[in-house]
């Protein structure tokens, strides 16, 4: 008996093989996936960084969806993958704990144009709201849809949405962030110093 497959077989059964090495080594619980697919929608529609205050409407308040920085990826996001507004629930937050939020602004009150658009701010209510987790030291444990804060190279910090893309050698998970040329999808999870990681869904 011959041990050759037909030709149609044998393309089946490799492209079985194809989809297996592809899966995800977990499946992505609805929440994930949820927060990468809002985040990455702004892929091609953020296409400048643009760090400028500006006056915003509050609540749900934007400035044009063309610009902005790392932290409206994240605030972006928020909104569309669950109606979840950070500006709002910031403010509100910021409202009965002011003292609690860093005070490098030299500001005596909130600000609804800008505390949502500060990373600091971000990392503090994240932690606030108990979303706080320990930093994998290896690169293998990061988490499609964890929030990770980073110190550039400037001492300016970051923020991104961990992906479930991995890079070319597979080795690390993609960022989506917004780091100068609007939002990108980049292998620069490794690039710099990372000062903190949440994982938040809200219900």
């Amino acid at each position: 008996m011959s041990h050759v497959l037909p030709i149609d077989r044998r393309r089946l059964f490799i492209g079985a093989l194809a989809l297996v090495a592809c899966e995800p080594a977990h499946a992505l619980a609805a929440p994930q996936r949820a927060l990468i697919a809002a985040a990455e929608a702004q892929v091609g529609v953020t296409t400048l960084y643009d760090p400028a205050y500006e006056r915003i409407a509050f609540p749900g308040g934007d400035v044009p969806e063309v610009r902005g920085v790392c932290t409206d990826v994240i605030v972006r996001a928020y909104r569309r993958a669950f109606g979840f507004d950070l500006q709002a629930a910031m403010n509100a937050d910021m409202k009965q704990a002011f003292s609690a939020y860093p005070t490098r602004w030299g500001l005596s009150a909130p600000d609804t144009n800008i505390d949502h658009r500060r990373v600091p701010n971000l990392q503090t209510f994240f932690t606030r709201r108990g979303a706080s987790r320990p930093v994998p030291t290896d690169m293998k444990d990061w988490q499609p849809g964890d929030i990770v804060s980073q110190l550039l190279w400037t001492s300016r910090p970051h923020i991104g949405i961990v992906s479930d893309k991995r890079s070319a050698d597979g080795t690390r998970p993609l960022l989506i962030h917004n780091i100068g040329r609007g939002t990108q999808v980049e292998d620069m999870l490794a690039m710099f110093k990372i000062t903190g990681r949440y994982v938040f869904f809200p219900g």
